[in-house]
């Protein structure tokens, strides 16, 4: 099989690139725009006594469209191509610049505000097309590389964005830097968006509900009412959204009040938070394998509770100068570093947690409802940042915490979020379970898994060498298998829990229990009237010499049953280690050994038959165990 290809291969392709550059343009102008005004109320066009308000009123002011438009941005990404709405989107954005230019140029602070509602709606009418389209634009095993990137350039974006406002409002002449950049990105993000490529609508036949409040309503009983995993990743997701409001909303205090520290330090820590969320999206894809892999997800989780607790630890003491620190001069002290830290692995967590529940909305949510279901997550998202913004006032003024005190209890809570959306849907803790045993005790290495059909039922053949094969073909290929095994294996302790979770089926021979073997058969084929893909394990038993076994004949009575295409497999590298039945194993055996999973093309089953299947699997299983 040909070695996947880096996400950054994608940059070289005219259907992502184009994308790219029009959502990272719309980013940095979004910050740009926002900040410079932030900072030209603080110290410019504002005075000490409104500011505070008047800076809350940005805010909600770019929020608010969240809730007013999503819904409409939803409906708009169903009925209509979504190529010729990010062109519209694109071209509205240079007009709202202009004005917002002119605003700047003036210093007529209710035109300033009336263009951040007007971003704000644009950002809302976007979101539902932006991560409605990537399915589009993208093979599957580039989903999740796709999403990284997005991910990744979004969060560097609003980074420039911030920083680049600093810069020019700092100078002299900052209302004609500001009032030019605005429109020349919101320019250059118009030609860029020009060469996306044409999709197509989802649904052309769409009726309109112009009445926003009923569709916001209706839209968020569409993506709560999806398939568990679905509705429980939009939820996760809107979570990782009052996380990080929460962390971004009191780094500037946390900079002045706790580490001393004066504009620079905030700029320190957020590019720190920044670079780690782009970091942490880039490792997903390395680390999923080229697939949508919500084991991430709770990897993700367990570390952003762990960092946010550091940084807790961390935040106490922080020695105070005769004037406020610069960034330079906080890296000098030993305690600043681990506090960076904090944030960093907040930020690399962070990302391995949301990059895959944004591909796992994508690629699970049919698609003629993706876009509205975004729309659903991005009103949920504006929510959770509202009610992230109250928890904090709540426990900053009423309850008298201190900013390190709300850092551990978000943590806190997250650990109770995270039960509650991991024990409803189980695939989660099951998937988190294959993925670190494939990335601690062996080093997986897949050679023509690309001969397993992307779509369509599919019978898979492997032989049996330990009690965690069906666990590691599982973490290695890209669709959901159901797994047949035998019935005593299917009852291991914790194994059992995934096996139940990943909807494997027990399986005993006819003379040990003849009811669930005659229901395992019935089972694997209503698994593949349904398209699914089954793997069985035609030995009946593990290898006991690390030899192939002779192949039983229920995989023929299958294909009988089932004519689809088989695809012979062999597993090699796990005689000896701890799960298999090798006399001599030890649990240090073999450990972080390299183990081949190996997979040829598929034959008709017209054409398969036993004998044939086993001769396949051992010339791909070679000489070695």
């Amino acid at each position: 099989m040909t070695k996947p290809h880096s996400q950054f291969t994608l940059f070289g392709k005219r259907r992502f690139l184009p994308f790219f550059l029009t959502q990272l343009s719309g980013a940095f102008n979004d910050n740009l725009f926002k900040q410079a005004l932030i900072l030209a109320i603080l110290y410019k066009i504002g005075s000490n006594a409104d500011s505070s308000v008047l800076i809350n009123l940005c805010a909600l002011l770019f929020i608010l469209p969240f809730f007013l438009f999503s819904a409409l941005g939803g409906q708009l990404g169903e009925k209509y191509p979504k190529e010729r709405l990010i062109r519209a989107i694109k071209a509205g954005e240079i007009f709202i610049m202009l004005a917002g230019a002119a605003g700047m140029l003036l210093g007529n602070l209710p035109l300033l505000l009336a263009i951040l509602f007007c971003m704000g709606t644009q950002s809302a009418l976007f979101g539902p097309v932006k991560y409605s389209v990537l399915p589009k634009l993208l093979e599957d095993h580039e989903l999740v590389g796709g999403n990284a990137l997005v991910e990744m350039g979004t969060f560097l974006a609003i980074l420039a964005g911030t920083i680049t406002a600093g810069v020019m409002m700092a100078s002299a002449g900052y209302a004609q830097l500001i009032a030019g950049s605005v429109v020349l990105v919101a320019i250059a993000g118009y030609f860029a968006s020009r060469a996306v490529p044409a999709t197509g609508a989802s649904f052309p036949t769409l009726q309109m509900d112009w009445n926003l409040f009923r569709q916001t309503g209706a839209i968020l009983r569409m993506g709560l009412g999806q398939r568990l995993s679905v509705s429980r990743s939009l939820i996760g997701n809107s979570w990782f959204w009052f996380l990080g409001a929460t962390y971004l909303t009191q780094i500037p205090a946390y900079s002045k009040d706790l580490l001393h520290g004066d504009e620079t330090v905030v700029t320190l820590i957020l590019t720190v938070f920044s670079v780690g969320i782009a970091l942490g999206s880039l490792l997903c894809e390395r680390l999923s394998g080229h697939k949508v892999e919500i084991g991430l997800v709770p990897f993700g989780a367990m570390g952003l509770t762990l960092f946010g607790l550091l940084l807790w630890w961390h935040s106490g003491g922080f020695p105070q100068g005769a004037v406020p620190h610069d960034w330079l001069a906080l890296l000098g002290f030993g305690q600043a570093w681990w506090i960076l830290a904090s944030v960093l692995g907040i930020g690399v967590f962070g990302g391995f947690y949301i990059v895959p529940l944004y591909a796992l909305i994508q690629s699970r949510t049919a698609e003629h409802e993706r876009a509205r279901v975004v729309a659903a997550n991005n009103i949920l998202n504006a929510l959770l940042m509202v009610a992230s913004a109250i928890v904090a006032i709540v426990l900053l003024s009423v309850a008298g915490l201190s900013i390190p005190q709300l850092f551990l209890v978000v943590s806190l809570m997250n650990v109770a979020v995270s039960a509650y959306i991991f024990s409803i849907v189980p695939e989660f803790s099951m998937r988190f379970l294959v993925w670190l045993l494939g990335h601690s005790m062996y080093r997986v290495r897949q050679q023509g898994l690309d001969a397993i059909p992307d779509e369509g039922p599919a019978v898979l053949v492997c032989n049996h060498v330990s009690f965690v094969d069906a666990l590691l073909i599982a973490g290695a290929v890209r669709r959901p298998v159901r797994f047949v095994m035998y019935y005593k294996i299917f009852q291991i302790p914790v194994l059992n829990f995934i096996f139940r979770t990943a909807g494997a089926v027990p399986i005993a021979a006819r003379h040990e229990d003849e009811a669930i073997y005659t229901e395992a058969f019935e089972r694997v084929s209503r698994y593949l009237d349904k398209g699914e893909v089954v793997c069985i394990f035609p030995e009946g038993k593990l290898t006991a010499d690390g030899e192939i076994n002779e192949f039983k004949a229920g995989v023929e009575r299958i294909l009988d049953a089932n004519p689809v295409p088989v695809v012979p497999m062999a597993l090699r590298g796990l005689w000896g280690s701890f799960f298999s039945r090798d006399p001599n194993k030890g649990f240090f055996r073999r450990i972080w050994s390299q183990v081949d999973l190996i997979a040829s093309a598929p034959i008709a089953a017209s054409e398969a038959n036993r004998q044939q299947l086993q001769a396949q699997v051992s010339l791909l299983r070679g000489d070695r165990r």
